[in-house]
């Protein structure tokens, strides 16, 4: 990309040291997504919970304005839908919205707004859209508002955090990884602040402190815009880059790759059914009191995006050490890891599930926190696996674009975790969650059946 005939991979600022030897900037945009990542992820632990508790319920659901031609709609796909069956529906269009937008974010800032004029709109969308969520009437129009807010503010933030560093600066990695920790910061306190609030006190009051944090956001990036990299004049005219020239190799490396996705949307509904019908089952079937104090369910939320961040840093050390023993498999081979562990995982919670069914009884808290943490370690085998393969295979001339591709698949994910989830209330407890099992199962065949034709072509 060029303005003014100047190619903006070539800007390089100052080397600003003073944020932990990173630029001040780089703390500045680190604050603002754990806050943000706080406000979504808070919103996101009571969505499915406010829904079926008290929003789609009668006397409550008259008032939502458009939500009859909503539930016209899906029913015309799904037949008629249950409470829970809806909930699910919008849940899953919903969390698959959140991840096509941030294509539009991304135009609207090199075409007509600059990013730092997306980031900041799309911080005062979203906060309105989180205190629009205490209205019912307005609850569509404040889903409307997060996923189109949070298309602005997703890549063009993570944009303007490559634009701290020069080009050949090795601080860029380390950036990346910190902004990570930012955003695992801010998904694992929301639950505990938001959920604790909307479960304990009232809905109202977890979407409140989900929109106070967004507010922080703002603030945070409002009062750090002078240190964010330059920003660029929108283009003018028709955004028409010069075609990419492939060669034969790299076209076949591409359709490789586009083979996988449909494969990686299977194997990650399993792993996204938390956020959605994982908490209304977790609250009937599992034992959640400690002491003569039950804790909110939200909680497990929490549980799981610590334990998948603690988990990272041990598998990598163990791939590392098998590494030194000449013992490197393919990360298609590291997939399908994943996909056993999930299989296993899900198979002994379809188990515990039926048994809790027939006996009567909840499963112990214990147990479902262990194979919350089993569950994390398949995570840390297959996400960032996954994700370090399409980086490290797409060719150069579209790789941001074969990135997005691959983020796409989330969408089909989340789509599925809808549909599927409207079939809970028609199962047994067991039999839905060993439909789960058996998704991870059929993604790890295929990913086996794959293997060797995909190592000739991705090396």
């Amino acid at each position: 990309m060029t303005t003014a005939g100047i190619r903006l991979d070539t800007i390089v600022l100052p080397a600003d040291r003073r944020f932990f030897g990173h630029p001040v900037g780089l703390g500045y945009l680190a604050f603002t997504e754990a806050w943000e990542r706080f406000s979504f992820f808070g919103m996101q632990a009571l969505l499915v919970l406010y829904m079926v508790d008290r929003l789609l319920r009668p006397g409550h659901v008259e008032r939502v304005l458009g939500f009859g031609a909503l539930r016209a709609a899906l029913e015309h796909v799904s037949g008629p839908l249950s409470v829970q069956a809806l909930s699910s529906q919008i849940f899953g269009l919903y969390t698959a919205l959140v991840y096509v937008t941030p294509v539009i974010g991304g135009i609207a800032a090199d075409r007509y707004l600059g990013r730092r004029g997306a980031v900041t709109l799309g911080a005062v969308i979203m906060a309105l859209g989180h205190f629009l969520m205490a209205v019912e009437s307005a609850f569509l129009i404040a889903l409307s508002m997060l996923v189109l807010g949070g298309g602005l503010i997703k890549g063009n933030i993570a944009s303007q955090i490559g634009g701290l560093y020069g080009e050949h600066d090795i601080r860029r990695p380390d950036a990346f990884q910190i902004f990570l920790m930012s955003i695992n910061f801010g998904a694992a306190v929301a639950p505990l602040v938001c959920g604790t609030l909307g479960e304990l006190y009232g809905w109202h009051y977890g979407f409140a402190a989900a929109g106070i944090g967004m507010l922080v956001s703002l603030l945070i990036y409002l009062a750090g815009r002078r240190h964010m990299p330059p920003d660029v004049l929108p283009m003018r005219g028709p955004a028409v880059a010069p075609a990419a020239t492939l060669t034969a190799g790299e076209w076949r490396t591409i359709g490789a790759l586009v083979l996988l996705l449909p494969v990686l949307a299977i194997a990650f509904v399993a792993n996204n059914q938390g956020f959605n019908v994982g908490q209304l089952w977790a609250r009937e079937s599992v034992d959640l009191n400690l002491g003569r104090w039950k804790m909110p369910v939200t909680w497990l939320l929490s549980i799981g995006t610590i334990s998948a961040v603690i988990s990272i840093p041990p598998v990598v050390w163990f791939w590392r050490r098998m590494a030194a023993r000449n013992v490197v498999p393919h990360e298609i081979t590291k997939l399908v890891i994943g996909c056993g562990i999930w299989t296993v995982v899900f198979g002994c919670k379809a188990f515990v599930a039926s048994w809790s069914e027939r006996t009567g009884v909840k499963i112990p808290l214990g147990v479902y926190v262990a194979i919350i943490i089993v569950s994390t370690v398949a995570y840390a085998n297959f996400y960032p696996v996954s994700l370090a393969l399409f980086a490290r295979m797409a060719p150069k001339q579209v790789n941001s674009t074969v990135l997005g591709a691959f983020l796409f698949s989330t969408v089909g994910t989340n789509l599925l975790v809808g549909w599927i989830g409207g079939l809970y209330g028609t199962m047994s407890h067991g039999a839905f969650w060993g439909l789960h099992a058996a998704l991870c199962a059929i993604a790890a065949v295929c990913f086996a059946i794959l293997f060797r034709p995909l190592k000739s072509v991705l090396g």
